[in-house]
């Protein structure tokens, strides 16, 4: 019997919470949203709502998180 060969696999919880885009940049939701609202802003809600860019010193490790995107 051949031995298997090694693959990675997605860590699913990393392909629900990040977007790749064709230019490789790893996009996120912003924090804060889920509730206590009513005592924010409709400037910072609206920019809340708003998808983020990953900082650069997270991108490697949540690249090697999704080794397909």
């Amino acid at each position: 019997m051949p031995k298997s060969i090694a693959r990675r696999k997605t860590k699913k919880s990393a392909a629900k919470r990040f977007k790749v885009t064709a230019t490789g940049k790893i996009l996120r939701r912003k924090p804060g949203l889920r509730h206590l609202a009513s005592s924010k802003s409709s400037k910072r809600k609206r920019n809340l709502g708003k998808v983020g860019q990953v900082h650069e010193t997270m991108v490697a490790r949540i690249a090697e998180c999704l080794p397909f995107a």
